[in-house]
């Protein structure tokens, strides 16, 4: 395997971001989704060793409140679209002037929403994210913060159950978590037309969390759609994902 270096970046507010990186070549930056990490959404399952041994530098930051980053408890350090601003000082303080971007779910959220606010990747990967989930934000945070609310009383066949669960082997801060819920954006299906670069809507078979990613690829001007196995927790413990990702970049 690959050998992870590990660094830190001032995020917005000063927040100190843990920023992974695996290989050498050219970069692509991809972004953990909710309650995740880089370790678990990238590197523990080998998708970003396979990124890695196909000729690119696999950037990889924990966001704030999620792995090794810092889970500020300030109000304050979570305004409006905190990740993207986080993303666009790490895109800064990295130097990246070309380079590719991905995410999965939250991390896929993030990465369109920074090409909104002006970042230009060359190709851009959303995981695990569908056209519906982009603009319905309110009912997936009414969800997790439901999960944040109701910790340690939620039993096994609730529709929270699973969101408890996860918190708890990550070991979520869920003061910090509760406030970078609220700071996240909606992104109207109108504003797709001007993520104008290729992009590969890559998702699990059995994941319908974030709606239809088929329709999402449909609505980009320059969208595709890719299935790999698995459903919206399992989706990225399949190499087939890293695969389909490396193809994409490399075609």
């Amino acid at each position: 395997m690959s050998e992870v270096r590990k660094d830190y970046v001032e995020g917005f507010g000063g927040t100190h971001l843990a920023v992974h990186t695996m290989g050498q070549g050219r970069p692509v930056l991809l972004l953990h989704g909710l309650f995740s990490s880089a370790q678990v959404n990238w590197i523990k399952f080998g998708n970003a060793e396979i990124l890695a041994e196909a000729g690119f530098e696999v950037i990889m930051p924990d966001l704030r409140a999620h792995g090794e980053s810092e889970a500020p408890h300030d109000p304050p350090l979570y305004p409006e679209d905190v990740l993207v601003e986080d993303l666009r000082i790490l895109v800064a303080e990295l130097g990246l002037t070309d380079f590719d971007l991905g995410g999965f779910s939250l991390g896929a959220r993030t990465a369109v929403r920074g090409v909104l606010s002006g970042l230009a990747p060359r190709k851009l990967i959303l995981g695990g994210m569908g056209l519906s989930g982009l603009a319905g934000w309110a009912r997936r945070s009414a969800h997790f913060v439901d999960a944040i609310d109701r910790f340690g009383s939620i039993e096994r066949g609730d529709p929270a159950f699973v969101a408890q669960a996860f918190m708890k082997t990550m070991k979520v801060d869920r003061v910090a978590a509760r406030l970078l819920l609220g700071s996240v954006d909606d992104t109207p299906p109108e504003a797709l037309t001007e993520v104008t670069m290729p992009t590969l809507c890559v998702c699990g078979a059995d994941d319908g969390d974030n709606g239809s990613a088929p329709d999402l690829a449909h609505a980009l001007p320059d969208g595709r759609y890719e299935e790999v196995p698995g459903n919206h927790m399992s989706s990225v413990t399949f190499k087939e994902m890293g695969r389909a990702m490396a193809a994409f970049l490399k075609d």
